[in-house]
């Protein structure tokens, strides 16, 4: 079983490896158009995750959405990432001539206001639109970018991942790091991108409200910050009809400190939630609803 797996995920490895190298020479039309075909093609094979996403988007929206509308949100949301994913492998070579310009800017104020503080950022953002792009181009305008990401189950897919972000000018913190990391980079007035809509009992969490249901969600981010007396800014980079790419970049978001850092850890954490879920709601086809963002329970987590 062992040496299966192995065998498995040196094919992925190949594979990858292959596409991007394929993806690279040749125009973006066409690489977007294989991304289409590939999205197209899992939405078509995986019946499982379709099932998913429209279970998740009945938790949330009930009868207000029918189950023709519900399939569509599905079908897009896999040509979005298919999309997206191509893009992304386009990154090393195709990032500063041809990328940039295809990302539209709203509300850019709001983080540089942040920034410039000079005690630290803390980028909220989920697995909305293409989140890898929008880092990168953060980083690209001279802002001193971190993202948060946990190691992948395969180290050879790791390097390539955190290598293609490395060439953009993003620094890699990754979820087993020691939390000083985070807190030294956030003191010297540098910016950190998390995604916050994970539920995952190998990071610190609690439970806030996600889509009127309790969530477990990420709070090492929101400690941190707090203890650095960092901003909190959501942003997210979400795909438009033309084929381009608008980074929204929301107000700073603000709590009435209590002097109890539980109480304010919460109280940030459900507003950054909050924050995101607007996001979610206006591009619904972008966000991963194939995933159980309420997998976890209060009473199993108790």
């Amino acid at each position: 079983m062992a040496l299966l797996k192995r065998l498995k995920r040196s094919v992925t490895v190949v594979l990858v490896r292959a596409l991007s190298a394929g993806l690279n020479k040749v125009p973006r039309s066409l690489a977007t158009f294989v991304g289409s075909v590939l999205g197209l093609t899992a939405f078509r094979l995986l019946p499982r995750d379709r099932y998913r996403i429209v279970r998740h988007l009945s938790l949330v929206y009930g009868d207000s959405l029918s189950h023709r509308e519900k399939e569509r949100i599905a079908r897009r949301f896999f040509i979005n990432s298919g999309r997206n994913l191509t893009d992304v492998i386009r990154f090393r070579d195709h990032f500063d001539d041809e990328i940039t310009s295809l990302v539209d800017v709203e509300g850019m104020e709001h983080f540089d206001a942040a920034y410039r503080r000079g005690k630290g950022l803390v980028s909220i953002t989920g697995h909305l639109g293409n989140f890898e792009l929008g880092a990168a181009y953060v980083a690209g305008l001279g802002y001193k970018l971190a993202v948060i990401g946990r190691q992948m189950y395969d180290s050879r897919l790791d390097e390539l991942l955190v290598g293609n972000r490395e060439t953009r000018g993003l620094t890699n913190i990754a979820t087993n790091d020691s939390p000083r990391r985070f807190y030294r980079w956030l003191k010297d007035g540098g910016a950190v991108g998390v995604l916050i809509d994970i539920d995952s009992i190998r990071v610190r969490s609690i439970f806030v409200p996600v889509f009127g249901r309790s969530a477990l969600t990420p709070v090492g981010q929101t400690l941190i910050g707090l203890k650095a007396d960092a901003a909190f800014v959501p942003m997210a980079c979400v795909r438009t009809p033309s084929d381009r790419y608008r980074l929204i970049v929301r107000p700073e978001v603000r709590i009435e400190r209590t002097g109890d850092i539980d109480r304010d850890a919460w109280l940030m954490t459900a507003a950054c939630s909050a924050a995101l879920e607007q996001l979610i709601d206006e591009y619904r086809d972008q966000w991963i609803w194939l995933k159980n963002r309420w997998l976890t329970s209060p009473r199993d987590h108790a």
